[in-house]
């Protein structure tokens, strides 16, 4: 009976050995996402471009990476106010656009009638380093600024050099750890107001949730999380606490994926509720719904809009 092992134990011990030996190939890491898209998945369910009044957006495509677009908002603009109910006055935009998509190459310019001028650009310089910029330029003084970055991604591991008007210097790094965890950190100069700052991120993603903490010494703490039900259902939560001006903000929201129509809302921790529908009527063409109430400030926006192309 001294050989005698009872039934199931070999099974125990080869899954234990096998847990055991499973190890990190730090050779054949993962190539995690830009440190400024650390919170991408989050902001996706719980950040949709809410907007007020009504939105026709119109994109005419000339060749296959040629394209002209117009769009018209009518509703109100918020004033900068001493009180606490919000004050808005009736405003319209038109604004024209181009855009130029390549593989390698990406230029979008927008004019409004307001006389602002916005410009991005994307290129590809080789298979490891992009380019990124954007301005907007600006009548009024001292409200026009650009913003070029250098982006490298490397086979684990990504990095940006950020140069900016009024000698704004940034860098950042995100390496991945294991298979699932990458961490990262950024430094900032802002010469023309000699501020400086430095942050760390962290990033936890599996198949079914993506987790993601980040601390500055600006005072900013922001984690999130989100929960993939299933390939059309998101959950998602995030909390941001400033240590400087002692702000929390906390929410919950959801991310519903349906055949013809994708519907995002969220709720916050100050009771304002939101929710965005996106309904496809047709092919190129889509209509879209906006709500967000804010009972503690009164302030109720709705909007609607047709996209087409």
């Amino acid at each position: 009976m001294a050989g005698f092992v009872p039934a199931g134990t070999t099974t125990i011990h080869n899954d234990e050995k096998s847990k055991t030996d499973e190890k990190v190939d730090y050779t054949n890491l993962p190539c995690p996402i830009p440190y400024e898209e650390l919170h991408r998945e989050a902001l996706m369910s719980l950040k949709p471009e809410l907007f007020e009044g009504l939105r026709f957006d119109f994109t005419k495509g000339l060749n296959p990476k040629f394209s002209l677009s117009h769009s018209v908002l009518m509703g109100p603009t918020e004033i900068p106010s001493q009180s606490s109910e919000t004050i808005k006055i009736p405003t319209a935009h038109y604004e024209f656009g181009a855009n130029f998509i390549d593989p390698k190459l990406m230029l979008i310019g927008r004019v409004l009638t307001d006389g602002r001028l916005n410009a991005r650009v994307k290129w590809d310089l080789t298979d490891t380093l992009t380019l990124k910029a954007n301005a907007q330029l600006t009548n009024e003084p001292h409200m026009s600024h650009g913003m070029v970055n250098f982006d490298y991604k490397g086979k684990d591991y990504r990095s940006q050099l950020q140069l900016g008007n009024g000698a704004l210097l940034g860098a950042s790094y995100i390496q991945s750890v294991t298979s699932y965890l990458s961490l990262g950190g950024e430094i900032f100069w802002a010469g023309q107001h000699r501020k400086s700052g430095i942050g760390y991120g962290a990033r936890y993603e599996t198949d079914k949730m993506v987790g993601t903490a980040q601390v500055a010494s600006t005072g900013m703490v922001a984690l999130s999380y989100v929960q993939k039900v299933s390939e059309k259902v998101s959950l998602a939560s995030d909390f941001m606490y400033n240590y400087m001006s002692r702000d929390v903000t906390a929410s919950v929201g959801y991310d519903y994926i349906l055949r013809q129509c994708r519907l995002r809302g969220k709720i916050d921790s100050n009771g304002c509720t939101a929710a965005f529908l996106e309904e496809r009527l047709n092919m190129g063409l889509n209509f879209v719904l906006s709500a967000e109430l804010d009972h503690k400030k009164k302030d109720y926006k709705f909007g609607f809009g047709l996209t087409v192309g």
